[in-house]
Order: structure tokens, then sequence, then C-alpha cells
């Protein structure tokens, strides 16, 4: 007779899927757009190492830009020790991204990379 075990499935997160997963958690935030820009950069095709987030919280009211990044890069210190080699902030309010940015997202720079 055989013995059938529960087959034990190990759920693989995109290093993407998990930054967006952690500022939803730490922020919720408004907005969230977390872009995959490493293709846009000399590295193997599927790398997740360039990444650009774009974040609207109330949780940056009234806070400096330096501690919304902070803030930002404490809650991703794992993926920033581990996996990530860039990451392009763009921290705002629910007011400056309604009056500035909503339509006007700021473009990451071209990479000045080896080979690209």
């Amino acid at each position: 007779m055989f013995s059938f075990l529960p087959l034990q499935i190990e759920k693989i997160m995109t290093i993407a899927a998990a930054i967006e997963e952690k500022l939803l958690s730490a922020f919720s935030p408004l907005h969230l757009d977390v872009v995959n820009e490493s293709n846009n950069h000399n590295v193997p095709p599927g790398s997740e190492s360039h990444f650009k987030v774009t974040i609207v919280s109330k949780d940056f009211e009234d806070e400096r830009l330096i501690k919304r990044h902070r803030a930002v890069n404490s809650v991703l210190s794992v993926e920033l020790s581990e996996n990530i080699h860039a990451l392009a902030l763009h921290t705002y309010t629910e007011k400056e991204w309604r009056d500035y940015y909503a339509d006007n997202t700021p473009l990451s720079p071209n990479c000045l990379g080896a080979g690209k």
C-alpha cells in the first residue's frame, strides 16, 4: 500500500513581489508602483537588481525626504543587503502626489554602467 505525504510547495516570490508586499504592509500606501528596471542595465536577462519605487503614504506627512527614504530602506533592509543593487525612491504625501506627480512621475536616469 502507498502512503501519500502532503506535497509541500515552497512559495517562490519575486524580489519585486517581496518589495511590494513589505511596503503595502508597512505603509498602507494610497499608491504604490514597483518597477523592475534591471533590463535597462548591464545585467543578465531576468535579473531583479535595479528597482524604482513610487509610493504615496499618509505616513510621509510632515516628514523630510531623507526620513521617508530611511523608513523605506529600513523596511527593505534584507532585500537591500542581499538582492538589490539600486533602488530609486519616489516618496510622496497625498497632496504632493495629487498636485505635482500623479501625471508626471520622474523617470529614472539612463544606466552609466559598462556596456549600456
